[in-house]
């Protein structure tokens, strides 16, 4: 049974949006921490809903936040129940994909995953898998699970932007180049963009260049 996730939006009323882009927050986090970022972006992707869930368990290594399963060098949890956890929070958000694009009336083009550090993980896993393509995935400071399965289990390929800082002391910036790796092998178009002196966090560069291709994506270069 899939967990229903408790989220937060900003933009058009439903319905009315031309397209969506989907925050996957951190480990700790909530999707309030990433819905600030539709701040700036609004008055570039006009008629866009932003919206933001909350992962499905309370974070055991911040309890003030959330976390998507759970992360054992960090929590000291057990590599089966981080397996078990990833699993479940799969199945919720594919869901959650699903209920949004109803309540939207918006097509899977019409929609970019955008993740940080663990929301990227789950959108680099999830968005493969699902049969309708959404346009893009822009994954933040994050790591591919699972690359050896990747090429057998894509069902769809939407073009990947990755941005990585080249200081970041929780993910290591070898993670990006990592993953293009694997995903270019199994078909991804993947472009990329190195953060200069930043830690795990958006350096204003990150964000920029992660407009410029959700714009690319969606047809707005048009507008």
């Amino acid at each position: 049974m899939t967990r229903v996730l408790e989220t937060k939006r900003r933009g058009p009323a439903p319905g009315t949006a031309r397209q969506v882009v989907v925050f996957l927050h951190g480990y700790g986090a909530d999707g309030a921490d990433l819905l600030s970022l539709a701040d700036p972006l609004t008055d570039y992707m006009p008629d866009t809903v932003f919206v933001a869930p909350d992962a499905p368990e309370a974070c055991v290594g911040n309890p003030m936040g959330f976390q998507w399963f759970p992360i054992p060098w960090i929590d000291g949890s057990s590599e089966e129940a981080a397996a078990q956890g990833m699993a479940q929070a799969v199945s919720d958000l594919d869901a959650y994909l699903d209920q949004v694009l109803e309540d939207e009336g918006l097509t899977a083009d019409r929609m970019i995953l955008f993740g940080f550090s663990q929301g990227t993980m789950m959108a680099l896993f999830v968005a493969p898998r699902r049969p309708d393509e959404v346009a893009g995935i822009v994954g933040i400071s994050g790591r591919l699970l699972q690359p050896e399965l990747l090429a057998d289990e894509a069902v769809s390929r939407p073009p990947v932007l990755l941005v990585h800082g080249d200081s970041d002391e929780v993910v290591p910036p070898a993670a990006m180049p990592e993953a293009a790796e694997h995903l270019q092998a199994a078909g991804f178009d993947v472009y990329a963009h190195v953060m200069k002196g930043m830690a795990h966090g958006i350096a204003p560069d990150g964000l920029q260049v992660a407009l410029a291709f959700m714009r690319n994506r969606l047809g707005l270069e048009e507008d």
